[in-house]
């Protein structure tokens, strides 16, 4: 948010880890909250015609005056020639025929994603920003304190920036080129200076302290009191208050926070791609799964190993997720299993992929910006505008800390009498890399259930329609595939619309299902594409649809056989498409507070982590798992295990996440650069209280940790657990409503789409929350549900 979000990235403890191996696998949730296309999606098709016979982007400028006339020509004819005002950039950019040409700035109904290129990205970006310029510097001579003339102009500045920057940052998180990063280096700069003018502008901060300050403040609606809160909050944060030589060291700073965290991420895909290693002896994929196999002989295909199969082989293992995560719970190689898991922890930590030195550079320029806004550490920077502060969030995590420590003992002793029994030579000194492999086989006895085995009954199509019939019961919306009505980036992303009750379309959003890891980020995440406003309002009345991207990495199909999953990527799938329905199902119309724009960032993961629990509801289960070939039920007794073994190893599962988010907060609060310990000292420090097997002295997993140090969670990790305290509390009002009731779980969940995914950020979180559940939150059903309340009630 995301988390990824959550954009996504981020992470929840049943579907980021499933083992206790890694920091962001497979629920990297990143959401993004700054980003957003000017459209308003014409229609929603009944029929939809083939994506050959439609235009690469649909002619209608998405700024435009004339946008209403625009998208009525497009509703009687496709042919029709449209009268809109043109892009002013081009009367002041030298090259004509780079801007004429340029997907980027011609207009669109749904983002030109098949036809951007990184030739593209230069000349439209700095077209783009030669005219916001211009559109800046005029709404600073004419502003006034009032609504039309200060939100609504700044509303369209930011948006309009966020049109093409939002699709060339897309692009290189799934298709991502050399030519395409460099073109995003060379223009980024510029685009951060744009964004510190706006954030710095002095008659525009003025002009919203005088709203705030004006008789008419009392009779603003709580949403456009919100959005001015915010304003006058991140332009201080913005270093709007600074003196002129503090100012521009604090542009610089931010400067090169852009530059290191983009450095960050491209070091930690290249690492990731950097390590294959092709497999010819059959003795050393004993236990791998067939469908893993599959996937393996694909990908040496794609090598050159033309004659390669999921039988004979050769297999390439890669260090993304489905490929990583299989050889940990299943390679019976030991050998195998450590050459993995060391190539996985110590990715980008050395030679020119190193991220090392960029972590001290930005915990170090974050703490000189800290300073010179006046706080403290970083921490508090980052907590200014979240529910928390830093002793509330590291009072939750302590407390969460104390309740599985001896759950996540009991696991550990467990499993080593487990492998034990087994006659594991190893039995008595587990590694890192035994604990999956005997985790796995330990799940397997307990609850005799294997889920490997249970691929088949979690088809990729199956999984959707279970998930859009649910969504329609709680949530009184329907589903529908509208692909060929957009332009995509990949053949495999599939393009939705929802209908309300009405038959009339309320949002759209694409899904890019699988992993592609030459080209594609690793992870899962969720991110706005264009949030309801009723600024575009297209007719004067409606406000503009909302747009959404879902972006996993799961398994794709091979051969004839559909994309078949782990039930831990059935849970990534649900928590991302919490985050799309609150940023799709809002009501709200202020355009700066819609679906997941202005929440505070620890409460943005509780409608994601909301929709796992409804993985384990017997009525949502039993409709997705079916059998792909023979269409076969789950049997109920398959069902039961999987309730019983949803608190499996929760102990161990839930301080792994604590690990994350304690030495997030050490780091940006007690690190200090150049100091006499080093981040990999409070790496150990904090695994200490915090992991029951001590990471390696080798363990580099903080120069992959994206979330930080790329994304939006530096000292926001917390926000995972704080999070689940308030989703786990809200999935409690279904259960007290009856989960066997359907009368009761259909007005439970309207009155969670009439609150919690409905209001956005017009309203306080927890206000919403109260608004919903009738009470402040609990940590008891957390706790419940992950078998830990009797620890707690002792301790």
């Amino acid at each position: 948010m995301k988390s990824p979000r959550t954009s996504a990235i981020h992470l929840p403890n049943r579907v980021l880890l499933g083992t206790l191996l890694m920091a962001n696998v497979f629920m990297a949730t990143r959401i993004s909250l700054s980003r957003s296309l000017l459209i308003q999606p014409p229609y929603c098709p009944f029929s939809l015609t083939s994506p050959k016979h439609l235009p690469k982007s649909r002619p209608c400028p998405l700024w435009s005056t004339s946008f209403s006339l625009c998208l009525q020509s497009l509703k009687s004819t496709s042919r029709r020639r449209v009268s809109f005002r043109s892009f002013s950039a081009v009367a002041t950019t030298p090259n004509m025929a780079e801007i004429v040409d340029n997907p980027l700035l011609k207009g669109f109904v749904f983002p030109p994603f098949d036809a951007v290129e990184a030739g593209h990205v230069r000349p439209g970006v700095r077209g783009l920003l030669k005219e916001l310029e211009s559109e800046l510097g005029e709404l600073e001579r004419q502003v006034e304190p009032t609504w039309p003339k200060l939100v609504e102009p700044l509303e369209k500045i930011v948006d309009r920036l966020a049109v093409v920057w939002g699709i060339v940052n897309h692009l290189k998180t799934v298709k991502d080129t050399p030519e395409l990063r460099s073109a995003i280096e060379e223009v980024q700069p510029e685009k951060v200076e744009f964004e510190l003018k706006l954030g710095q502008s002095k008659p525009i901060y003025n002009a919203f302290k005088a709203i705030k300050e004006s008789p008419d403040w009392k009779t603003l609606s709580q949403a456009r009191k919100r959005i001015v809160d915010a304003q006058i909050k991140e332009a201080v944060l913005s270093g709007v208050s600074l003196e002129l030589d503090k100012r521009e060291e604090f542009n610089k700073i931010q400067q090169e926070l852009a530059k290191l965290s983009q450095k960050f991420d491209e070091n930690v895909l290249d690492a990731t791609k950097k390590f294959e290693k092709l497999i010819t002896d059959k003795k050393d994929i004993e236990g791998l799964p067939s469908t893993f196999l599959g996937s393996a002989a694909q990908t040496a295909v794609s090598k050159g190993h033309e004659n390669a199969n999921a039988e004979n082989g050769p297999w390439v293992i890669t260090l993304d997720g489905p490929s990583f995560m299989s050889v940990m719970q299943h390679a019976r190689n030991r050998s195998l299993r450590e050459e993995v898991y060391l190539a996985y922890v110590t990715r980008a930590s050395s030679g020119e992929l190193d991220n090392t030195g960029i972590i001290d550079q930005i915990l170090k320029l974050r703490l000189e910006k800290a300073k010179l806004l006046g706080y403290n550490n970083y921490a508090e920077v980052s907590m200014a505008t979240k529910m928390a502060t830093v002793e509330k969030a590291e009072e939750l995590l302590e407390k969460l800390r104390s309740a599985s420590w001896t759950a996540a003992i009991s696991d550990m002793d467990e499993l080593k009498q487990f492998s034990k029994d087994q006659g594991a030579p190893e039995a008595n000194d587990l590694s890192h890399w035994d604990i999956s492999f005997w985790s796995e086989r330990l799940r397997e006895s307990k609850y005799e259930i294997n889920e490997e085995e249970l691929r088949p009954y979690f088809s990729l199509p199956k999984v959707m329609d279970g998930l859009f019939s649910l969504a329609k019961m709680l949530f009184g919306i329907h589903i529908e595939p509208a692909d060929g009505l957009a332009p995509v980036w990949n053949n495999d992303v599939r393009f939705y619309c929802i209908k309300d009750s009405s038959g009339s379309p309320t949002a759209y959003f694409y899904f890019d299902p699988y992993s592609r890891p030459s080209e594609k980020r690793g992870g899962a995440w969720m991110d706005e594409v264009v949030a309801r406003s009723r600024v575009f309002s297209p007719d004067g009345v409606s406000a503009r649809l909302p747009v959404a991207h879902m972006v996993c990495n799961q398994m794709p199909p091979v051969g004839d056989k559909p994309s078949l999953m782990t039930f831990r990527e059935v849970e990534t799938v649900f928590h991302e498409f919490g985050h799309a329905l609150q940023h799709m199902l809002t009501k709200q119309d202020e355009g700066l507070v819609a679906g997941i724009r202005g929440i505070e960032w620890d409460a943005v993961e509780l409608p994601s982590q909301f929709m796992e629990n409804w993985c384990y509801h017997r009525d949502t289960l039993m409709s997705i798992a079916k059998h792909y070939e023979t269409g076969e039920s789950l049997s109920e007794d398959i069902y039961k295990k999987l309730l019983a073994a949803r608190t499996f190893r929760a102990g161990s599962l839930s301080l792994r996440q604590l690990k994350f988010a304690t030495v997030d907060l050490e780091l940006h609060t007690k690190y200090v650069p150049g100091g006499s310990e080093s981040i990999y000292d409070i790496d150990q420090r904090v695994s200490e209280r915090t992991q029951v097997i001590p990471p390696l002295p080798e363990d580099r997993f903080l120069c992959c940790f994206s979330h930080i140090f790329a994304g939006e969670y530096a000292a926001g990790y917390y926000s995972y657990k704080w999070a689940e305290v308030l989703s786990a509390d809200a999935f409690s009002a279904f259960e007290d409503a009856g989960l066997h009731d359907e009368k009761a779980i259909t007005e439970t969940g309207h009155k969670f789409r009439e609150t919690i995914l409905a209001l956005g950020g017009g309203k306080a979180p927890l206000e919403v929350f109260v608004e919903f559940r009738g009470r402040e939150p609990s940590p008891e059903p957390l706790l419940r549900h992950n078998g830990l309340l009797p620890v707690t009630a002792s301790t």
